[in-house]
Formats: structure tokens, C-alpha cells, sequence
């Protein structure tokens, strides 16, 4: 499969992240992802809405890959929901964190971002009575995780200031999440996200992978920090929604 669109430094691959083979194990210095959350997002080529059992199978399988793709002091950051309600209470995080350590990932930390949506505040459930109350959290996680080791094998160049380091390295972040009309994709991250796992967990000059690319995000911040991306997108209106957003905000060609 050729790239979708190449540039020295940026891939973005139209397909499968589970069929792809143009990559070479132990070659990924940091994967950043949100894939799928299984709540019915109407992605274009994507059935958000499969059984529970299908999503985790579906995770456990792009988790092994991803697993052989890292290498040995690889690390994964994927932001993922704490839990689900529709269609059931689900412990998302926990299931997955479970699922990654039994494929090899090894746990480093969870940070926790607060996205400030208030709406999501709303009491379901038995109103004023303990008779079936259900409890909402605004926030999602950002489970952070590495291959074999967790220091870096080779140190390289930091590009990460004193005060972001201070406060990135404290492991409740907060900013808002990002607009679907604006960006025109059903689910988009804020840069803010990408940004911080990059220059925290990564070297400039190094990997950064994203299975789930979306609507970009990823590489615009891989673009702008000097870092190589690479992207796998199924829905070919996402790569060109990609493409469109690096050739507008990061001077791509």
C-alpha cells in the first residue's frame, strides 16, 4: 500500500490497522490514539455500535499489533472513556488496561484529563433516591504504558519547557475538548492532548504513530514539534480532512 500522503517527515496511510503491513516491528517510538469508544458515533466507515464482547476483541487485536509495531522502550498513550452507559455499565478503562497488561503493555500511569463538560454532569437514574442512582464522570483517561522498559534507551534532544514539564507531569490535566463542526469530524481531540503526550513521553526527532488518525491531530502536533508521524485512517473523507488541516496549520505541502 502506498501512502495516502507523504511528506519527508509526515505518512498517512488509507486503511486497516489491522491488515496494514507497511510497517516494521520495534519501529514506533510513541503511539497517541483515541480510537473508537463504542457509543454510536456515526463515523463514515466504522459500525460504532458493535456487542461489548466485539469491542474488546476489536481493542485486544489493534493492542497486539500496536504491541509488535513499539519497540522495546516504546510507549503507548491512549485516551480512552473511564466507563460507558449506553447499552449497559461497562468498566471501559479497566477492561482495557487488563487486556493491554495480558498482551505485554506494561502500566506506567493514568492521567486523567477533566474536559469541563458540564452537560455530562446530569443525574440519571432514581432522581433524590438511592433507589438506582447512576454516577457520570466528565473526564476520560489517558492510559500511559510502555513495552519492555520504561527509561529510554537512547537519550535525544527535549524540547518541553520548565513550566510545562511542572505542569504536565501532574497527573490531572485540564482543557476543553474540542469542536465537531469546527474540525467536521465526529470526534475529534484537541490538540492540547497530543501536544502534551508528544513532548512529554517522546524526543524530537523520533516516532509517533496514531492507528486512528481521524481527523489529523496527531501529525499536526508531530508537524509542528519535529517529531516523524505516521497515521493509519480507514475512511479515506478522513484522510483528506487530515491532509486539508496540515496543509492549512502546519505548512505542509
Amino acid at each position: 500500500m502506498k501512502p495516502y500522503f507523504e511528506t519527508d517527515s509526515i505518512q498517512i496511510y488509507n486503511g486497516d490497522v489491522l491488515t496494514v503491513k507497511e510497517f516494521k516491528d520495534e519501529s514506533i517510538d510513541l503511539i497517541v490514539t483515541s480510537p473508537p469508544y463504542d457509543v454510536n458515533v456515526k463515523y463514515g466507515n466504522y459500525n460504532d455500535a458493535i456487542s461489548y464482547d466485539d469491542y474488546l476483541t476489536f481493542t485486544n487485536e489493534w493492542l497486539a499489533r500496536c504491541y509488535n509495531f513499539a519497540k522495546p522502550d516504546g510507549r503507548l498513550c491512549l485516551n480512552i472513556p473511564v466507563d460507558k452507559n449506553k447499552g449497559g455499565q461497562r468498566s471501559v478503562y479497566a477492561d482495557i488496561t487488563s487486556m493491554a497488561k495480558k498482551i505485554g503493555w506494561q502500566y506506567h500511569t493514568t492521567i486523567i484529563w477533566n474536559e469541563q463538560n458540564i452537560s455530562r454532569r446530569t443525574a440519571w437514574g432514581s432522581w433524590l433516591s438511592a433507589s438506582a442512582p447512576y454516577v457520570i464522570a466528565p473526564v476520560e483517561a489517558i492510559l500511559v504504558m510502555y513495552r519492555e522498559r520504561w527509561p529510554k534507551i537512547n537519550k535525544g534532544k527535549s524540547d518541553i519547557t520548565r513550566d510545562e514539564f511542572i505542569q504536565w507531569t501532574n497527573g490531572v490535566w485540564t482543557f476543553n475538548g474540542e469542536s465537531k463542526k469546527k474540525i467536521g469530524h465526529p470526534a475529534p481531540f484537541p490538540i492540547e492532548l497530543p501536544k502534551r503526550c508528544i513532548k512529554l513521553f517522546s524526543f524530537v526527532g523520533d516516532t509517533v504513530f496514531d492507528p486512528f488518525l481521524g481527523s489529523g491531530t496527531t501529525l499536526l502536533v508531530c508537524q509542528q514539534t519535529a517529531r516523524r508521524g505516521i497515521g493509519v485512517e480507514i475512511d479515506e473523507e478522513y484522510c483528506r480532512l487530515a491532509v486539508k488541516r496540515l496543509r492549512k496549520h502546519a505548512n505542509v505541502g
